[in-house]
């Protein structure tokens, strides 16, 4: 599909979408929150990498990406689903990050105890996600259109538990995927809603 396909300007054909105004509102506050958590997302990330010690900070580090329960990165096809489509994906995720970010939090709190800005940024970057994530259900909600398919709680506890279990570095490299999925998603959640942001990218 064309880039445009999706775009505010379609959605406004529908008629149980909210008044132009609200909706437009709605948009470009969703979207400046995403704007501002790419940020966020990507500090925690650069944090995270720089506590961990070594090998994880070293130049060339390629590490092992284990798989997370309830959750996967943006496809490679993703840019290429309808808008709505994507949407509902990135709301999906957003959905799931919370609690294995929490997952995150607790198992760096028995990893690095004294690093107090981490753990503050963790337990922020969950609470950033699930108000980001509502912030795009109402989005979806104003548009019109369907809503996602409600999916189970990601097993985030018992994956901390298995990664804790293992050691302290699978720990940490569950750590390391769960951050980089969310500055991955909120990123993907940022270019998604500047589609419909009027005067956006074509």
């Amino acid at each position: 599909m064309s880039r445009r396909e999706g775009s505010l300007e379609d959605f406004q054909a529908d008629s149980s979408v909210s008044p132009l105004p609200l909706l437009e509102a709605k948009i470009h506050q969703t979207h400046s929150l995403a704007r501002l958590l790419t940020k966020y997302a990507e500090q925690l990330f650069q944090e995270y990498v720089q506590l961990q010690g070594d090998p994880f900070g070293r130049p060339g580090f390629s590490p092992p990406r284990p798989p997370v329960a309830g959750l996967s990165a943006p496809g490679a096809g993703h840019a290429g689903l309808p808008l709505p489509e994507r949407l509902r994906l990135d709301a999906g995720a957003l959905a799931a990050l919370p609690p294995l970010l929490d997952a995150v939090r607790r198992l760096q709190a028995e990893l690095n105890p004294r690093a107090a800005r981490l753990l503050r940024r963790l337990e922020e970057a969950a609470r950033r996600a699930r108000a980001l994530g509502a912030a795009l259900e109402a989005v979806l909600a104003a548009l019109g259109a369907e809503p996602r398919e409600p999916r189970p709680e990601p097993a985030a506890a018992a994956a901390a538990a298995a990664a804790a279990a293992a050691g302290a570095f699978p720990a940490k490299l569950l750590g390391l995927r769960v951050c980089g999925l969310y500055r991955d998603w909120v990123s993907r959640t940022e270019a998604d809603l500047g589609q419909l942001v009027p005067g956006g990218p074509a």
